[in-house]
């Protein structure tokens, strides 16, 4: 099928939309450190009942020895050391400053995997992934804007969004080269295995096992964390896993950033917030850059 993988990264971008809106609201409620590993543990389970009815496992089994060390040292650093900086600085500089310093994964990304896997991306992809990530940087600028907040932690923040940007495309590498062939929810369940066996030990050192079970109590914060966890570590990251097997790293990446774009309807709808135009013509500047990936 032609542009499968551009097609399955746009699922990507709508499932990880979903899941930002649902971690937001739990995040606030119960803290980053507890929706990060209870959304694991919903994944893990989620994954594993989807391989029990696919392959008969609940783990997969029938992987070799070489993707299982590629896939989890791919979870540990994209999904725990990636995930945990990109979390602090939502925290230190806030969402939007650490999305537009997340905007270089996909270029970084591109990058890496001509270096490391011999991609190459042809004029037409490189000039839509421009477009794409041009309107998304103009989009958080403008909104960042009308934010008048001074964050204290900003040089950590930058620093911190820049770690969860290297540590997000150095994780995607590892899983393309580990995942080959074999079934995308498989190999999302080996990341998430290194990223639960990463957590456990970050909270057991924090001593967080208290808010851990104090988020488990809260009714409310669980009906978002496990919506979250269905849109994002079961199917946003097998679908990016997915995409990255039809098409090249750099435009699956580039794709599924469109989030920030597609996050605006909702919170229009769902949170009253008011979009002004110039985000109104950014998101349609960016769409017009993933159109031309699929031309």
């Amino acid at each position: 099928m032609p542009y499968l993988g551009e097609l399955i990264s746009l699922g990507t971008a709508l499932c990880w939309t979903i899941t930002v809106i649902s971690f937001e609201y739990a995040g606030k409620k119960v803290g980053s450190i507890s929706v990060n590993f209870i959304r694991l543990i919903i994944g893990f389970l989620a994954l594993g009942l989807t391989l029990t009815i696919i392959n008969g496992t609940f783990i997969p089994v029938n992987i070799d020895s070489h993707a299982w060390t590629f896939l989890m040292i791919s979870g540990l650093i994209g999904l725990v050391i990636g995930d945990l900086f990109l979390f602090q600085s939502f925290v230190d500089v806030g969402g939007r400053i650490s999305l537009l310093i997340m905007s270089i994964a996909p270029p970084l990304t591109a990058l890496l995997s001509y270096i490391f896997l011999n991609e190459t991306l042809g004029t037409k992809d490189l000039i839509g992934m421009t477009i794409t990530m041009s309107a998304i940087i103009f989009v958080i600028i403008v909104k960042k804007q009308k934010e008048k907040v001074f964050h204290k932690h900003i040089i950590r923040g930058i620093i911190f969004a820049l770690i969860g940007a290297v540590g997000q495309s150095v994780g995607l590498i590892f899983s393309k080269v580990g995942m080959g062939d074999y079934n995308a929810f498989a190999a999302t369940q080996i990341r998430i295995i290194a990223a639960i066996i990463g957590f456990f030990i970050f909270i057991s050192i924090k001593k967080g096992w208290p808010n851990i079970k104090k988020a488990v109590l809260n009714k409310k914060a669980m009906i978002f964390i496990t919506l979250g966890s269905i849109f994002g570590p079961f199917l946003g990251v097998s679908s990016q896993l997915l995409a990255m097997k039809y098409t090249q790293i750099g435009v699956a990446t580039t794709i599924s950033q469109i989030n920030v774009i597609l996050i605006i309807p909702f919170s229009i709808i769902l949170f009253k917030e008011k979009v002004s135009l110039k985000e109104i013509i950014g998101s349609i500047i960016a769409f017009i850059g993933v159109a031309l990936m699929f031309i």
